[in-house]
Formats: C-alpha cells, structure tokens, sequence
C-alpha cells in the first residue's frame, strides 16, 4: 500500500498512521473510478442510441450490427462493474462530494441530448434561476443521474413533443424538475416506476430511473415521479443545501 499511494501522491506514506493509509487509499480509488466512469457514462449512452437507431435500418444491416454492438454493450457493462467494486472500496457513499454549478450541469445534458430529441422532433427548454446556489455533489454520477432522467422523458413523449427541464430552491433544497407532455405513468404503476428493469416503454432497459435514484440517494437526496394535471408527466429530483462537504470543502455561492 504504501507503494501504491507513495507513487499516487508523490510523498512517504510510510509513517502515516493504518487509519490515514485507508483514507488516503480510499480517495485515490475513488478519484480513479469517477476519471473512468466520466467516458464510459457517455460511450454507454450513444451505444443505447445507436441500437435505437438500428430500427431504421434494412434488416440485413441489424443483423451484421446488432452482435458488435451487443459485445460492446456488454464490455461497457463489465468495466462499469469493475468501477463500482473501486467505489465501493472507496467508501460506502461512492460519491465524490465538490462544489457544483447545477447550470453548467443541467445545460450540459441538454445540449448533450439535444441531437438525438431533435431527430425524434422533440424539443428541450431548459430553465433555471439564476441565483440557484452550488450544491455538493459529485459531478459524474449527477450527470449520469440527470441524463438517465432526460433520457427516460425524451423516449415517454411522440413526435413533435416537449422536455422541460427547470431548476430552482424549494425549502432548502435544489429542486430540478423534467417534466413532458407524453402520455404520463399509469396510476396503478407510478410505484413502481423506480424498481429495476421496470419499464412502461417499449425501448430501455428499464435501469434508467433506478440508477438515477441510486445516485440521487447517494447524495442525501430524493427522486419523485408523478403526473401532471395538463397532462404528461414530471421527475422531480431534490438535493440537500450543504455548504461543506465531509472533508470540509466550503462551497462558494455560484
């Protein structure tokens, strides 16, 4: 170990103390899980795109690409796998907790899934305050939170339909709120809307919104769905206002 972290960190770990090795340890592997899990997070989403995209094609084609991308599908899976063991080595959270800017965020994952709701017709608006402060989280896993959500909306609504995506402060917390005009979620299996390969579409896998909620419940928060009285239906995700995180990083107002 000392080896290991001597070389990660540049300093003698020789003399710290069993407790501070494991912490020292524990950051490092997290800090190395999130740098991998960042590409994969958004190699796994355009190859679930790019099987959607298979449906256009002549059926000779889906048969050549379908394998290939099933193994690359399945490859990606594995390293996730291999990045949660590092997480959870890192400690019981597996969140990286820092300052940060939910627009830049939320813009973001926008602009990311904008091509591929425009393909389909659907336009996303997005709205946010402007004094919505930082909050501390862990940037990759909330963008793959948030991603997975949109993601969820975009494939709930027909052609020619609407994502909004909002953001603001609610009883001391930062509520965003991606609401669509689809059909909504029938009443009877709004509780189920969270549970693993559960899904009322006929596209996913239906892991989207349980992993969103992993996440979101990793960071101290809350993932709500509901529908809306005009219609469609709206994910709310809520997270705690802290102004420092466990390791005492102060989070500037943004």
């Amino acid at each position: 170990m000392e080896s290991i972290l001597a070389q990660a960190l540049g300093q003698d770990a020789s003399q710290l103390a069993a407790a501070e090795k494991r912490d020292l340890l524990g950051r490092l592997l997290g800090r190395l899980a999130h740098e991998v899990r960042n590409p994969l997070s958004s190699l796994d989403i355009h190859v679930q795109l790019l099987e959607e995209d298979l449906g256009s094609l002549a059926p000779q084609m889906r048969e050549q690409l379908t394998p290939r991308l099933e193994i690359i599908h399945g490859e990606l899976h594995r390293l996730e796998g291999i990045v949660e063991r590092f997480l959870r080595l890192a400690g019981p959270a597996g969140v990286d907790l820092e300052p940060v800017e939910m627009r830049k965020i939320l813009n973001h994952v926008c602009e990311l899934l904008r091509p591929e709701a425009a393909a389909r017709d659907i336009e996303i608006s997005s709205q946010v305050e402007d004094s919505l402060p930082r909050v501390m989280a862990d940037p990759v896993r909330l963008t793959q939170a948030l991603l997975n959500v949109v993601i969820n909306a975009i494939q709930a609504v027909d052609r020619k339909g609407r994502v909004e995506v909002s953001a603001g402060v609610t009883d001391g917390q930062v509520s965003v709120a991606v609401s669509d005009n689809g059909p909504g979620i029938p009443p009877e299996k709004l509780a189920s809307i969270f549970d693993p390969y559960f899904t009322t579409k006929t596209e996913g896998s239906g892991l989207g919104l349980w992993i969103a909620q992993q996440i979101v419940t990793a960071h101290g928060g809350s993932l709500q769905a509901r529908n809306r009285a005009s219609g469609g239906a709206v994910v709310t995700m809520q997270l705690p206002l802290r102004t420092t995180d466990e390791h005492g990083v102060a989070a500037q107002p943004g």
